[in-house]
């Protein structure tokens, strides 16, 4: 199977080791950000969701009207928005871009985040809800007659939309989310399930979980793991690198006295910290450094090493089900140029190799 990667549009170039300045929506980095995805032979660009962030869907166009063929991926929190409409917001962009829109489902595992948008539900209600919400969404892109729904959280009337996603059958769904109740609904709707960068034994089984919960209902989703590559032209470098990133990040916490105080509460956090207790460096190349001074604020773990070298860590992962990879550096724009240059290829060549050798056995 080929392979799949992800990179990350932000509204302004910042990071753990580059503080936020300049306008929140900075025009022309959003446009060079994107076109330096496309050049570099991206398939598609996140673009994230927090309950004080711009808003994803009009970043995600403005990113997808500067470029030609680079798909986006934007983040999306059930429950502020009726399904009946971000169906048919979503829709409606993906026939625009002429079928280049996928949605990441984030329900949401900080309590006081949500509540900042006034949801105020419980973590397990709110996956509950996204459940709802889901099938809402799908039927809404594939019926071609007005619906009735009456569930828990939402109640509706000839639900219908006359405009359809320009995908079929539908928009892909990508999913995050890796506590029980997630997992549950993730078997349900995912078609592309979202893991954070974890160890080997944590990744298999993870997927193991998720693929016998999509098993119930008859569906094999494909999977998805995100990580901060960082490169350098020999191992040496790449390590130097990494520290010198980690001290940064640091000083940048030191300054700001942004950290976090208290233990995390989504599993996905928790499941970073269960490996980084575990040492800084794991696997082939795995490093937890930024994640183990952050709590596991996000995406926070890396693959370090020469191009090469992070490539055939990839390589690791595919083979352990992991088709597609959403990377993002510590420095942005110029990490995603790097990755276009030299990571991307190298991991396209041996997966490549790799699928050929499976084929032929």
């Amino acid at each position: 199977m080929s392979v799949e990667f992800i990179g990350y549009v932000a509204t302004r170039e910042s990071s753990e080791i580059i503080p936020p300045s300049g306008p929140v929506i900075d025009l022309d980095h959003i446009e060079t950000v994107a076109r330096a995805h496309e050049a570099g032979g991206f398939d598609r660009a996140l673009v994230a969701f927090h309950s004080t962030s711009p808003e994803s869907i009009l970043v995600a166009a403005h990113a997808a009207s500067v470029t030609t063929k680079l798909n986006v991926m934007i983040a999306h929190r059930p429950g502020f928005t009726q399904p009946t409409l971000a169906a048919r917001q979503f829709a409606t962009l993906d026939q625009l871009t002429r079928g280049r829109v996928g949605v990441h489902i984030i329900t949401g595992g900080d309590d006081a985040e949500q509540r900042q948008d006034g949801d105020f539900l419980t973590k397990d209600e709110r996956y509950e809800r996204t459940d709802e919400y889901l099938e809402v969404v799908r039927k809404v892109w594939t019926s071609d007659q007005p619906f009735d729904h009456h569930g828990k959280h939402y109640r509706f009337e000839r639900a219908f939309s006359t405009v359809k996603s320009w995908q079929k059958p539908h928009i892909p769904v990508y999913f995050g989310g890796a506590s029980d109740a997630a997992i549950e609904v993730a078997g349900k709707h995912a078609d592309i399930y979202a893991l954070w960068g974890e160890t080997h034994a944590q990744v298999r089984d993870l997927i193991g979980r998720v693929r016998a919960a999509a098993a119930k209902h008859g569906r094999s989703p494909r999977f998805s793991l995100s990580l901060r590559p960082i490169l350098a032209d020999t191992e040496e470098k790449a390590w130097a690198r990494a520290d010198e990133i980690l001290e940064k990040a640091r000083a940048l916490q030191d300054k700001t006295g942004f950290r976090r105080t208290s233990a995390p509460v989504n599993s996905g956090s928790l499941r970073l910290l269960e490996a980084a207790a575990q040492g800084t460096r794991l696997d082939k190349r795995l490093w937890t450094g930024v994640a183990a001074l952050t709590g596991a604020r996000g995406n926070s773990t890396a693959l370090v090493g020469t191009p090469e070298q992070v490539a055939d860590a990839l390589l690791d992962y595919y083979d352990l089900g992991i088709t597609t990879f959403l990377i993002r550096g510590f420095e942005p724009l110029k990490d995603a140029i790097d990755y276009g240059r030299a990571l991307l290829p190298a991991t396209r060549h041996l997966i490549s190799t790799r699928a050929r050798t499976l084929a032929a056995e």
